[in-house]
């Protein structure tokens, strides 16, 4: 079973910078590829940026430049993200699937946390 606890999310003025943690129970990098997604309230999940097993990433277009995916060899996964934006604002989760890579689709992933909240102000 896969166990995925998000952690990093807070409240941040427009401009300012935050990084996301993901830890897993296993070592499941090795198996699985990983990313960010978030939902804001009243929206669909979207995809943020996600990260192969030979450590290629993808990101979405409104992150590009700004958020960093990244993981350790502690097996936890990170997302860093500079000159957040009000719109920024949503339940940030972290996944893994082991089925399309690279893929941004929600759907394509098996494996949630519980999610950690990203709220940015004006």
């Amino acid at each position: 079973q896969v166990l995925l606890v998000e952690s990093g999310g807070g409240s941040v003025q427009s401009g300012g910078s935050l990084k996301l943690s993901c830890t897993n129970s296993g070592d499941i990098y090795s198996r699985y590829f990983m990313g960010w997604f978030r939902q804001a309230p009243g929206k669909e999940r979207e995809g943020v940026a996600v990260i192969a097993r030979n450590d290629g990433t993808r990101y979405a277009d409104f992150v590009k430049g700004r958020f960093t995916i990244s993981r350790d060899t502690m097996n936890t996964l990170y997302l860093l993200m500079n000159s957040l934006r009000p719109n920024d604002t949503a339940m940030y989760y972290c996944a893994a699937a082991g089925r399309v890579s690279l893929s941004l689709l929600p759907s394509h992933y098996d494996y949630w946390g519980q999610g950690t909240q990203v709220t940015v102000s004006s």
